[in-house]
């Protein structure tokens, strides 16, 4: 039985065991969200030993050699010393600015890092609370035009993260762990095509970042934006969709709703071959919209598309 060992606490576990479920059956608290992979709140570093990875494409090349490993993803097949992901070592500590409601289920989170962050629109980032609870959100701000980080949190049911969220004030600390990549982004290379934008509930937030990058880049074709959710009141960002679109003559919004969504959708048949198009919602949301593109006839290609998974 292979040995597993985290700072001065030592333990032998049986040969093959999940990691994740080894460190936390062992009272570690390494957090998690999905168990596939894609989240990446569960970040381990091995500092001695090597697990077996079931899924190491998930990481890129600097973060492996350092020694990160998505503990979900890795089994203990020999002796192993792994220290957890510490915000506070690993990660960059940010001030909470603003936290309100634009809905009564959608809640904007607007953070100041202590230190500068680089990133780009539609990408993730990992939050951490002040009791370690860690879940992926999407970044829903612009580089080099919001003064902050933003993101939008879908509170229509509780969970550890949300719990936390719901008490946050201007002034509190949240952790910022590693930031991804994701499907989404606007390339300046679409500047000509037509540009097609479909999001269910707060799959919102990254397209609504993404839209402000290609108005920044003076974006040059057409851009339909769509925005599916359950009723009416939940398109929390009508007000400055509306005022956007009002400024930019290319650009057109549409508001609907899952009973209406067929009708909203019936014209994508017209839709131009050289259209680029971002999805982004719930597995179901985004498995529909990628099938009407399909049926519509747009290669896959061309098909970006990124899956909001279950919180817990």
């Amino acid at each position: 039985m292979p040995d597993l060992r985290v700072g001065d606490r030592q333990w032998s576990v049986a040969a093959g065991s999940n990691l994740l479920d080894a460190l936390n059956q062992a009272g570690l608290r390494v957090p998690y969200s999905c168990r596939a992979g894609s989240c990446h709140a569960c970040l381990v570093r091995c500092c001695a030993g090597e697990p077996l990875d079931a899924l190491p494409e998930a990481l890129d090349a600097g973060k492996r050699q350092q020694g990160w490993r998505l503990a979900c993803q890795c089994r203990v097949v020999e002796d192993l010393t792994v220290q957890a992901f510490d915000p506070l070592r690993d990660g960059v500590p940010a001030r909470v600015m603003g936290c309100d409601w634009l809905s009564p289920s959608v809640l904007r989170l607007r953070l100041q890092p202590e230190r500068p962050l680089r990133y780009r629109a539609g990408q993730h980032l990992v939050l951490w609370t002040a009791s370690g609870v860690a879940r992926p959100y999407s970044l829903a701000s612009v580089p080099g035009e919001d003064a902050f980080l933003e993101f939008h949190l879908d509170c229509h049911q509780s969970g550890a993260f949300i719990d936390v969220a719901r008490q946050l004030e201007a002034g509190d600390t949240v952790g910022l762990g590693e930031l991804r990549g994701g499907a989404l982004q606007y390339d300046p290379d679409w500047q000509e095509r037509p540009l097609l934008l479909l999001a269910a509930g707060t799959g919102l937030g990254p397209l609504w970042g993404v839209l402000r990058e290609a108005v920044r880049q003076e974006h040059q074709g057409p851009i339909r934006l769509v925005h599916l959710v359950r009723n009416g009141s939940e398109h929390y960002l009508a007000g400055p969709l509306a005022e956007l679109a009002a400024r930019h003559s290319s650009l057109r919004v549409q508001l609907t709703t899952t009973d209406d969504l067929p009708e909203a959708l019936a014209d994508l048949r017209l839709l131009s071959r050289r259209t680029m198009a971002l999805v982004c919602g719930s597995p179901a949301s985004v498995e529909g919209f990628s099938k009407r593109l399909y049926l519509a006839g747009l290669p896959r290609n061309q098909v970006l598309a990124d899956v909001f998974l279950g919180r817990e």
